[in-house]
Parts: C-alpha cells; sequence; structure tokens
C-alpha cells in the first residue's frame, strides 16, 4: 500500500490522469487499507458499483438515506442487490436531530434560504457521511466534470480536508452519454426517473426533472444558483 496525503496528492493526481474508471477503482481498493464507496444510486454510481462487483472488490458500499427520497430509489437499492450480489448499507441522519431541526424551522426549511438548506443537506447527509468515513481511510464516488461549475477542476483522486482521507472518482473524464453506455451495454438497472428528465436525483423535495438544454444539476435545488448547488459533501 502507498501512503497518500495532502502533501503527495499532486503525484497521484498525476499518476491517474487518463486512467480507466476500472484503473481507479483497482489503485484504490490495492492501496487504501478500508475503502468505502458512498453511491447516491445515480447512473455514474451504478456505474461503479457493476466495477466493483465484477473485479471482487471487497470495498463496502453505503448510501445516504435522508428520508426523502424517492419511492423510485429505494426500489432500486433491492434491484442492485439482486442483480449484483452484493449489499448496500444505508446510513440513516440522527433522528433526533432530524426533529429538532423540522420543529424548529419546519419541514421544508431548505427553500427558506440558502443557509438553512445547507443545513438540512448537514443534517441529513454530511453528518452521516462524515460517521462513516470516520471508519475509512478513503471513499469511491461517482463525480465527473461536466455535471456542474464547480466540479470542472477536479482530478481522479483528491484530497477531502473535511474528512482528512483521499476520495477518488473513477468517472471524473466520462461524459454523460458514456455513463447511459455503459449501463445499456452492461444491463445494469438504474433508476426509471432518468427516463422521465431526471438526471441528478436527490430528495424528492429538492429534485425535479430538466429541460432540453438545460444544465445537468439545474434540477437539483432549481431556486439556487449553479456555483451554488453543492450540499457539503464534495466541497473543493
Amino acid at each position: 500500500m502507498r501512503e497518500i496525503n495532502p502533501e503527495n496528492i499532486d503525484h497521484f493526481q498525476t499518476e491517474l490522469k487518463g486512467a480507466s474508471a476500472e484503473e481507479v477503482v483497482e489503485f484504490a481498493a490495492q492501496n487504501l487499507q478500508s475503502p468505502l464507496f458512498s453511491t447516491s444510486l445515480g447512473q455514474e454510481d451504478q456505474v461503479i458499483t457493476d466495477l466493483i462487483a465484477k473485479g471482487k472488490h471487497t470495498i463496502p458500499i453505503f448510501t445516504l438515506d435522508t428520508g426523502r427520497l424517492f419511492p423510485e430509489t429505494y426500489t432500486l437499492i433491492a434491484e442492485t442487490e439482486e442483480k449484483l450480489g452484493l449489499k448496500i448499507k444505508l446510513a440513516f441522519p440522527d433522528a433526533a436531530e432530524v426533529e429538532q431541526m423540522v420543529a424548529k424551522e419546519g419541514i421544508d426549511l431548505f427553500r427558506k434560504s440558502i443557509e438553512a438548506r445547507k443545513r438540512c443537506c448537514g443534517v441529513r447527509k454530511v453528518k452521516p457521511l462524515k460517521r462513516f468515513l470516520g471508519t475509512s481511510t478513503g471513499w469511491i464516488c461517482g463525480l465527473r466534470r461536466d455535471q456542474s461549475p464547480t466540479r470542472t477542476e477536479m482530478h481522479a483522486v483528491e484530497w477531502d480536508a473535511g474528512n482528512c482521507i483521499p476520495k477518488f472518482n473513477p468517472l471524473i473524464d466520462w461524459t454523460l452519454e458514456d455513463v447511459q453506455q455503459y449501463l445499456k451495454d452492461n444491463q445494469v438497472p438504474y433508476n426509471p426517473l432518468h427516463d422521465q428528465g431526471f438526471i441528478s436525483i436527490g430528495c424528492a423535495c429538492c429534485t425535479r426533472a430538466i429541460q432540453p438544454g438545460e444544465d445537468l444539476r439545474s434540477g437539483r435545488w432549481w431556486w439556487e444558483n449553479p456555483e451554488q448547488k453543492e450540499c457539503g459533501l464534495h466541497s473543493h
């Protein structure tokens, strides 16, 4: 195993530049003592889940259950487990903290301001993620450069300063067409909402279908400006 830290992250970014998705997943599996894969069950993450299954990597997979996901997302969890022969663990937010937040600010506080929306994401997503990553030496996720303006400068491996571990992005150079073609060619299950114009799928209350010509993540928190559309999981 090779140590990855903030001082040498640029070296590994250069080493993995142009690497295939399979090679990035393999690198993470071989060089991290306890890697984790955080899946949102989106199209990109379904590709990575399939790569982990095909490579027979012992990389635990988990997803964040905010309590406000689409029914189709829950169905996809069961379908994926059965088709690929693996388990996806659910990470839940602290129930008492959710109750307190909703009692104080309302069930739809995220529409009141950017700060309120980030508080909601913090309780329902960021804190559960940190709890899971606290036992990990690095994590894998499905970011791509062309998903949003906030991700254009990202690499196949980043240093996640918030969690003090490296973060691997195997699909960083892929296009949406690459992702969709992989799912079709390999018959990987995916969320049927994607066929209805939902490209980036999160909580049901914060996600809508996009119109032709709109940015890929314009359906997420559509009342905010594009450069603000991060929940805190992937700050860069």
